[in-house]
């Protein structure tokens, strides 16, 4: 679920404290770690606060939800259908999180009322699902899900194409997908959120496409929402820097048009391309290794 840039970083949902300093005294940031933070830190570098830095128990908590996470998308994989409604997609989601240990948590999440996000055709995201809202032949919809399992958190979005859709739109869909897989390339251990926009704005621009500024991706996996905010647009080597043991979503939403977005003024969530032009978003969650990085989630 994207993160705007002046939206809280915050849940209803946080680890134990309790828990938190059991972990933190038993499975500390190892020393060379620790070393190299501090030397970027006196150079100037923006480095990530040590709660941001997961530790194996916390890893291993996360990878668990992230499974599901991902097992509920391709139930929804399963399902999607011509005619279907929206709402449908939230019962699936629902019905298979919850049957499965898991807990749905866009609901309730500051108010939003379903528990999963389903955005159509010029939607670029948080679309609410409805009874009343089918999908049509030659529809694109991203649907969106974020699932907590015993604390801990996963976050993924994929993109469904609905019937026969239009060489257009198929394109669309595709170079989402391969911006997101650039900036997975370029989220690299001691490398910075700045890589990762700067990877994905151009290599979205130079297909004719732009990229939405207002909404990112965000850390993840103890909260909901944590830092950092990830950018899709950005200069190579600003930022903070992406240290071994962070847990972040990559999901850029790419606009057929121009990137200007307007929120919807009735349900305040809802968020569309304000040319009314088609949008494409893929998510993952990612975890930085000392190697490289390992999806989580998808």
């Amino acid at each position: 679920m994207a993160l705007a840039v002046q939206q809280n970083r915050k849940t209803g949902s946080k680890m134990d404290l309790k828990l938190w300093q059991e972990i933190d005294q038993n499975e500390p940031i190892p020393e060379h770690i620790l070393k190299r933070m501090e030397e970027l830190r006196q150079k100037g570098a923006i480095l990530p606060e040590e709660k941001y830095i997961k530790r194996p128990t916390m890893i291993e908590g996360i990878r668990k939800a992230s499974l599901l996470n991902k097992q509920v998308l391709d139930e929804v994989a399963k399902h999607i259908h011509v005619g279907m409604s929206t709402q449908a997609i939230d019962d699936i989601v629902k019905d298979f999180t919850e049957k499965n240990g898991g807990i749905c948590a866009p609901y309730h999440y500051e108010g939003f009322p379903k528990h999963v996000c389903t955005s159509i055709n010029s939607v670029v995201c948080h679309g609410i699902p409805k009874h009343i809202q089918k999908l049509h032949d030659g529809d694109i919809v991203n649907v969106d899900c974020t699932t907590i399992v015993d604390g801990y958190y996963g976050d993924a979005s994929r993109m469904f194409c609905i019937g026969n859709i239009s060489e257009e739109r198929r394109k669309l869909v595709e170079e989402t997908k391969k911006c997101l897989e650039i900036g997975l390339a370029a989220a690299q251990p001691w490398s910075t959120v700045g890589d990762i926009g700067y990877a994905i704005q151009k290599y979205a621009t130079s297909k004719g496409y732009s990229v939405v500024r207002e909404l990112g991706g965000h850390g993840v996996g103890i909260e909901f929402h944590e830092d950092p905010f990830v950018a899709h647009v950005g200069k190579k080597g600003t930022g903070m820097v992406l240290v071994p043991g962070m847990i972040l979503t990559i999901e850029p939403m790419i606009n057929l048009g121009k990137a200007a977005v307007v929120i919807d003024p009735y349900d305040n969530w809802t968020i569309s391309t304000r040319d009314g032009k088609d949008s494409a978003q893929w998510e993952y969650t990612i975890l930085i290794t000392e190697n490289g990085n390992e999806v989580l989630s998808y």
